[in-house]
């Protein structure tokens, strides 16, 4: 697609122009450190996004885990286990060379969410392993989060997206699978058919 130059946003003066000023809502909102709203917000919260950025590029990584996601430290610190996955650790890289994280919370039933900035370092501490313990199974290591800046952010998006209308739901059966994409990206060389019979199974032992 060729931009059209003459459009082109190039500076945060012509964004604030177009955009005019913040309201007072999506100042105060803003703080520091968690307040008790902010808390429960993230107790409630069983599924964050979690990006980060390094020499290789961005990256945004899901993460869930029921209950919830996060264990909450103190009002500046959150505790993320990352548990077994595919071993591509794009994030874990990332936060090795550059330390800035950003989460954004999702709760499912409600429209409001919760943005997270800060700082993170990766810890293998075997006591802090062990806290994080879920069938006998330690995560690899644990994200510590300090937080810099946290707020809510409006129902708008989870709105308009309707991503909680039951009515709205795609089911799997019209989305290709893994198995397919896997087939499609090496040309039919990997099984896609096999992949998809053995996953539930494969998911199943390798939960934690």
């Amino acid at each position: 697609m060729d931009l059209d130059p003459r459009f082109l946003v190039r500076d945060a003066a012509a964004l604030q122009a177009r955009y005019g000023e913040p309201g007072e809502a999506s100042l105060v909102k803003e703080q520091d450190r968690l307040t008790a709203e902010y808390r429960a917000l993230i107790e409630a919260s069983p599924f964050v996004a979690l990006a980060t950025s390094g020499p290789g590029g961005l990256d945004v990584s899901p993460r869930g885990e029921w209950p919830r996601i996060v264990t909450i430290e103190d009002d500046r610190t959150l505790l993320l286990p990352d548990r077994r996955g595919n071993n591509r650790i794009d994030s874990l890289r990332n936060v090795v060379a550059d330390p800035r994280v950003a989460l954004l919370f999702l709760i499912p039933g409600s429209g409001q969410t919760l943005r997270v900035n800060g700082q993170a370092a990766i810890s293998v501490d075997p006591a802090l392993l062990a806290r994080f313990a879920v069938e006998g199974k330690e995560p690899r290591s644990v994200l510590v989060v300090r937080i810099e800046t946290v707020f809510f952010q409006c129902a708008r998006a989870v709105l308009r997206a309707g991503l909680w209308d039951a009515s709205r739901h795609v089911s799997p059966r019209d989305l290709p699978s893994a198995g397919d994409i896997l087939a499609a990206c090496t040309a039919g060389r990997f099984d896609g058919k096999g992949y998809d019979k053995e996953w539930p199974a494969r998911a199943k032992a390798t939960m934690w």
